[in-house]
């Protein structure tokens, strides 16, 4: 099918526009030039070489309409600035470069407002009607439809004779929108206004554009009904446009019908007649059905040539539609031979070939999304071209600008030698904190040596004295009763020797004591909560200090052994230091677990200290309460007077 765009004359060009538009582009230049006076007359004559060169590829073009529109506003021309607009609006549209055309429609729409006058009217239609055509492009086709409708109101009071191009725009909308009651219901009333008119090339168009409708849904009986009205029509006008509808779609019909000869008859003058006025498009359009139907009718070797004609053709003019219509077609001209396998092949081109076309058209969906998006946010031209304006003051200020530029560059230099400054004293900072770090680290890491290494000697000499003297010790006693049976003794030796044995057995458990201190067995097997409560109630058993010992939110909790020794250790130094240096009656030892923190408190009673007197503190036990904190990254918390007693928190993460 013909691609035909829209040209609807804009009423200014005609009341403006005194020169005869036959004239060469050359010779129009040549009279702006004997013309160089910015006034309406320069206005007059730009506007006739912008009529005619709207739809050339010329370079001057758009310098020409920003002079025009230009001069217009300087002169406070009205006719000219709306006509500048809305020829700007159609030059960037004509482009594909939707976002500035949307900006010109605004400007043309602002320029509008107000005009009462019959000519401002009818062109605001025609703009209407214009931007109707963009919206319908980039798919907003509600925008669309409301700018189609603006265009229709209008021009159906003013002008009813061109409306009938409008209520076409209206029906493509619809027909995207996969509306065809609607679509159909305005191709009727575009045909209405033609038949008005009695414009008879335009009334076989409208009636071509039904059928067409039809057939896209398959009403082939009412196309054909369509299609005997038409013909005569067809035939008296002569419409190039009509003529090739009529004879596809009239090949369509008999197609349907397999009326191969005549169908081919037909789409072969359709052909004919495309080729023959140089239309590419509609070369591609009609090979399609033609070399359908000559393989349908058994003519496999004009269908051949045919196939690849339109192949050629399609990839030259990169018109995808023909090479999805080309890759059919052949695919059914193999199957007609019986080459099912190559048909295959065929079809396997095609849907690879659809599957990059939908993927092109989800690209260009999106870009027409973006545009559609970034012209809503647009301000209108009226703003963008107060731009000029801007340039002229700007000009005026150039010498006082330029004094702000360059305090505002020694500023600039003052800032950068700053930041520059700053940030070489933040990098020492920087050097100097990881170095701090990597001291406290390496400190750290000896710490955890030394403690490491206590461990391993504790246990080493727990094992040896439990293990070795113990083993020994128990031997010696098992000795001595074996000789107590074979000895015969006095009452005083047999007392003497039960003491000895008293003593042995003290020396023995004595002993174990000191090896379960240096590393407890519980603490190994059961963890540190067991170990801590057995602790504590050996203290409360040997009547040194009263304990009073809880633990809070550690059932099932997994601690690993080094946290688990050094908390034990901590436990111990502190409850030792009560007993011997506080000379407590009582202690209350808690361990609470809270989300992944370990806080172990001891409390006593007894007679308290100064904490600060702890930095001065020459003991042992203190400096290793606090080397064992560092090792875990903990923190110790102490509160304490004289004659207070104390308390110890010691809070960890686990």
């Amino acid at each position: 099918m013909f691609k035909f765009k829209l040209s609807l004359l804009l009423s200014v060009l005609l009341s403006l526009g005194a020169l005869a538009q036959n004239r060469t582009l050359d010779s129009l230049r040549n009279l702006i030039d004997l013309h160089p006076n910015r006034d309406t007359s320069r206005v007059m004559l730009i506007l006739d070489y912008v009529g005619s060169a709207v739809n050339e590829n010329t370079t001057l073009l758009l310098p020409m309409l920003n002079e025009m529109i230009s001069i217009s506003r300087e002169q406070n021309f009205k006719a000219g600035i709306q006509t500048g607009y809305v020829t700007a609006q159609i030059y960037y549209s004509d482009r594909s470069d939707m976002a500035k055309a949307m900006i010109y429609a605004d400007s043309a729409f602002e320029s509008f407002k107000g005009d009462t006058n019959r000519r401002a009217v009818i062109n605001k239609a025609y703009l209407h009607h214009n931007v109707g055509s963009d919206y319908s492009k980039m798919g907003d086709f509600e925008q669309a439809v409301h700018h189609f409708t603006r265009a229709a109101e209008i021009l159906e009071k003013y002008r009813s004779s061109v409306v009938g191009s409008v209520y076409n725009g209206i029906a493509t909308v619809y027909e995207q929108m996969k509306e065809p009651a609607k679509a159909m219901e305005y191709n009727y009333k575009a045909l209405d206004v033609a038949e008005k008119n009695g414009d008879k090339p335009t009334i076989a168009r409208r009636r071509m554009g039904i059928i067409t409708a039809h057939l896209s849904a398959s009403h082939f009986k009412e196309a054909d009904s369509l299609l005997k009205i038409v013909a005569p029509m067809v035939k008296e006008t002569q419409d190039l446009y009509s003529m090739l509808m009529y004879h596809q779609s009239l090949g369509v019909v008999q197609e349907n019908r397999k009326d191969y000869t005549h169908a081919t008859v037909n789409l072969t003058k359709a052909y004919e007649l495309a080729r023959d006025n140089n239309a590419p498009y509609e070369e591609v359009t009609m090979l399609g059905p033609l070399t359908r139907v000559l393989t349908s009718a058994g003519n496999l070797t004009e269908a051949k040539r045919l196939l690849d004609t339109l192949l050629k053709k399609s990839i030259d003019g990169q018109m995808a539609f023909g090479q999805l219509s080309a890759y059919a077609n052949i695919a059914g001209w193999y199957t007609a031979k019986g080459d099912f396998k190559t048909a295959n092949d065929w079809l396997v081109k095609r849907s690879a070939l659809q599957d990059s076309i939908t993927t092109a058209d989800m690209k260009n969906k999106v870009t027409m999304m973006e545009t559609r998006y970034q012209v809503k946010g647009k301000d209108n031209e009226i703003k963008l071209l107060q731009v000029e304006k801007q340039n002229q003051e700007l000009k005026i200020k150039q010498k006082e600008e330029l004094n702000y530029i360059l305090i505002g560059s020694a500023i600039a230099l003052l800032i950068i030698l700053i930041l520059l400054y700053l940030n070489h004293h933040n990098k020492q900072k920087l050097q100097q904190q990881r170095i701090t770090e990597l001291e406290t680290e390496k400190q750290l890491t000896a710490t955890e040596a030394v403690l490491k290494g206590e461990e391993q000697e504790r246990t080493r000499l727990a094992k040896d004295l439990h293990d070795g003297l113990g083993g020994m010790l128990s031997g010696i006693r098992h000795s001595f009763f074996t000789m107590k049976g074979n000895l015969v003794m006095t009452p005083d030796n047999q007392q003497a020797f039960e003491r000895g044995i008293d003593m042995l057995d003290s020396s023995i458990r004595e002993m174990r004591r000191v090896a379960h201190n240096m590393m407890p067995e519980v603490l190994v097997k059961y963890g540190l909560d067991t170990a801590l409560r057995d602790f504590c109630i050996d203290i409360n058993k040997s009547g040194a200090l009263d304990v009073n010992y809880q633990s809070i939110g550690l059932d099932d909790t997994s601690i690993d052994q080094t946290t688990s020794i050094a908390i034990y250790r901590i436990a111990q130094e502190l409850l030792n230091n009560s007993i011997r240096h506080a000379a407590a009656s009582s202690a209350i030892v808690q361990l609470t677990k809270t989300d992944g923190r370990l806080t172990l408190t001891v409390e006593d009673d007894g007679k308290g200290f100064d904490p600060e007197n702890l930095e001065k503190a020459e003991g042992i036990g203190w400096q290793n309460i606090r080397n064992r904190v560092d090792f875990l990254k903990g923190k110790i918390d102490i509160q304490s007077s004289p004659g207070k007693g104390s308390s110890v928190m010691i809070e960890v993460n686990i």
